[in-house]
């Protein structure tokens, strides 16, 4: 189809195409924006917590049994040092109560993080559930 013609005094008809470029330029941009960002909203966690209200606290704290891993890996019951088996058996012993102790574990900076993770599946492995990590809240000097 011609738009042009040699003939400058003739009145030009009203051209019946439509240009699509500009729109099909939008689209492609507004399709590389949405292709950016829907990554960024498919990386929240979606949970559904439940409600609940903090109930008194009980007038008898449950029992609390410390445990101490000394650098080399020595278990310590309450200060007594124990072997694996002794452990084992007071482990099962202590969650036969009929409220079973918070197990507070100290740990020397040192010590290897395979000797706490043993620890903790120990207590586990025997229903202890209740377990806190103990610090020092003082900063080291240097």
């Amino acid at each position: 189809m011609a738009f042009g013609s040699f003939n400058h005094h003739r009145q030009q008809p009203p051209m019946a195409d439509i240009n699509v470029t500009p729109m099909v330029d939008v689209m492609l941009v507004l399709l590389v924006i949405f292709i950016i960002s829907a990554p960024m909203f498919t990386h929240a966690v979606k949970l559904d917590l439940p409600r609940a209200q903090a109930a008194a606290a009980p007038l008898n704290p449950a029992a609390t049994v410390t445990l101490a891993i000394d650098a080399d890996g020595g278990v310590f019951w309450n200060n007594d040092a124990v072997t694996p088996a002794q452990l084992e058996a007071r482990l099962a012993q202590a969650a036969a109560l009929p409220e079973p102790p918070e197990l507070q574990l100290r740990a020397d900076k040192a010590t290897r993080y395979e000797a706490v993770a043993q620890l903790m599946a120990a207590a586990q492995s025997n229903g202890l559930s209740k377990l806190s990590f103990v610090t020092d809240p003082h900063k080291e000097k240097k």
